[in-house]
């Protein structure tokens, strides 16, 4: 560490045994990142392109107010979208406050009473079981006569396909499917396996919509869920797709139907994409847009390095660190709720926002049991930006993601490698 880089990383908190460790892992990953580095190209490229064909201009970087009639920069960037993700429409919202939110639109919008959601892919997001119905709230799909199957993934993580095909019938009308793990320990889907899917249940059942969950997805590979054969992809801007500066927003993408549909929801009958003012914040979306390839990618090479420390040091990390990477989750398995909060006081105390707070489990709305969460962010929430979650239950997992720049990203999980050798849960 006698380096005037290692001599900050010593200011900063760091032992010499975390840093060697850390230098030694980053060190093997060279390969490995030139060809993150590569994917984004193309993407930063196929981002460009779709501004250039929808002739962004400065005009687009003003917003609205009121009503939002005649928005060109909010129509524009909606155009972006449909280009970006091969789609006929796109809409994109600060008025969609949420993940959750956008994926409750696109559903409650597409669905109606006497219809059935399927999810084949097994339990969905803990916030969405309310959504569902599945834990009983107001203003369920289950309180408006919309009933709900879901088929568990084989012990392998593959799809179940004789049991989907069972579970398909004639009041099937939307297929949900969620790309990211959740707070599971499951594979992330390739948009590969997803294409497979839906063509499964699209041979089935041809009129199904099929509804990707993308958050934490974009991105990441070169192709997205709408390259195969996927209706809808829904997601949220305060992940990928924001770039770290959108700080607030949604976005649904695919058929005129569907998107036509979810507008109506948002707004008014008669009204759907002609009103929503943008207020002003259109310059943080288009731009987080353009940076979001490479901001994704320094979330994944963080992922990667994550993955490959935690597992050199003996724990359970989903993907592992050689497997193909599908979205920017880290998922580690620690066996102790000692573990789980040891690794996000170290992710906490590495932020550029409050890095002095102490992250305690606590009974987080949407989610049925104690949730631990480590985020010192620009946004509120924000996890594209670095930080780190998980449910303090077994298995005791904590799930790690993002960091605007993979310096940051590499730099908390050196803190949380700190936290958890000075609480004693490791040795290095």
């Amino acid at each position: 560490m006698n380096t005037e880089t290692g001599n900050i990383y010593k200011e900063l908190g760091i032992s010499e045994n975390v840093y060697q460790f850390s230098m030694e892992i980053l060190d093997s990953l060279s390969a490995r990142f030139c060809e993150i580095d590569k994917n984004a190209e193309y993407n930063q490229l196929k981002v460009i392109k779709a501004m250039q064909d929808n002739k962004v201009s400065e005009a687009c970087l003003l917003g609205t107010t009121g009503y939002g009639y005649n928005d060109l920069g909010r129509d524009t960037l909606e155009a972006v979208y449909a280009s970006v993700f091969h789609t006929q429409d796109a809409l994109v919202r600060p008025q969609i406050t949420c993940g959750t939110h956008a994926l409750a639109l696109a559903l409650m919008s597409n669905l109606r009473p006497g219809d059935e959601l399927l999810s084949p892919v097994g339990k969905p997001y803990d916030t969405l079981e309310e959504v569902i119905g599945i834990r009983p709230s107001k203003g369920s799909l289950a309180e408006y006569g919309i009933t709900y199957k879901q088929v568990g993934l084989l012990e392998d993580g593959s799809f179940d396909y004789e049991s989907i095909k069972k579970a398909v019938n004639a009041k099937t009308r939307l297929v949900t499917i969620q790309r990211s793990k959740g707070y599971q320990t499951r594979p992330t889907l390739s948009v590969k396996k997803i294409g497979e899917l839906i063509a499964f249940i699209k041979g089935i059942k041809p009129d199904v919509i099929c509804m990707v969950d993308n958050c934490y997805g974009e991105f990441v590979e070169r192709s997205e869920p709408t390259d195969v054969g996927a209706d809808m992809v829904v997601g949220s801007l305060i992940k990928n797709p924001g770039g770290g500066l959108a700080p607030i927003g949604g976005y649904i993408a695919g058929t005129k139907e569907c998107v036509e549909n979810a507008a109506y929801r948002l707004t008014s009958p008669g009204l759907g994409k002609e009103v929503g003012a943008s207020l002003g914040i259109l310059k943080d979306f288009y731009q987080g847009l353009f940076l979001a390839p490479t901001v994704t990618a320094g979330a994944l090479k963080g992922a990667i390095f994550a993955a490959n420390a935690y597992e050199k040091l003996g724990f359970s990390v989903v993907p592992n660190s050689t497997e193909p990477r599908h979205d920017i989750i880290q998922a580690v398995t620690f066996g102790t709720p000692e573990g789980v909060i040891a690794f996000c006081k170290g992710i906490q105390a590495a932020a550029p926002v409050d890095s002095f707070v102490t992250p305690e489990p606590w009974d987080m709305p949407g989610y049925d049991s104690k949730v631990i969460m480590a985020a010192g962010a620009f946004v509120s929430g924000s996890s594209i930006e670095l930080s780190a979650d998980g449910p303090v239950t077994p298995p005791y997992a904590v799930y790690f993601q993002g960091g605007l720049t993979f310096e940051h990203a590499r730099f908390g999980i050196m803190k949380s490698l700190q936290s958890v050798v000075d609480a004693g849960i490791v040795t290095l």
